[in-house]
């Protein structure tokens, strides 16, 4: 089952970076207002290497999200994930992506890299979720 949402980005948090047991994990979330009749703002986390994917986007750009929800048990708790495993302009019109020193802030359509993300499991940051 593929989950897709589209959206304005509306806030992009700062980035959360730490060590594993597999090495460094980059991590940052992002809300997006959904395009509705009644708009919902979702917050979306994007891990690795789709936090670059992230920073091609600025507030107020018309974004699709693909993403996956996990939700695991912790201590009686349960704890929700949404995912983003693909991030690209809404238009889905494609771009070279630019060089790091002169990269933009805000996306003209540039496509995400459609590889997976890793498992929590190879993300041990040392918390319980």
């Amino acid at each position: 089952m593929a989950l897709e949402l589209t959206g304005k980005l509306v806030k992009v948090l700062p980035e959360q970076t730490g060590q594993g047991r597999n090495g460094t994990w980059t991590k940052q979330q992002f809300v997006i207002e959904t395009i509705d009749q009644f708009p919902k703002q979702v917050c979306l986390m994007a891990w690795g290497d789709k936090t670059g994917d992230l920073a091609q986007f600025a507030p107020g750009d018309t974004m699709r999200v693909a993403i996956s929800i996990e939700s695991r048990e912790y201590n009686d708790r349960w704890y929700t994930d949404v995912r983003a495993w693909r991030i690209e302009a809404a238009d889905g019109e494609s771009q070279p992506a630019p060089t790091p020193a002169s990269a933009p802030r805000r996306s003209e359509g540039r496509p995400a890299n459609d590889r997976p993300l890793t498992t929590f499991e190879e993300e041990d940051n040392g918390l319980p979720f």
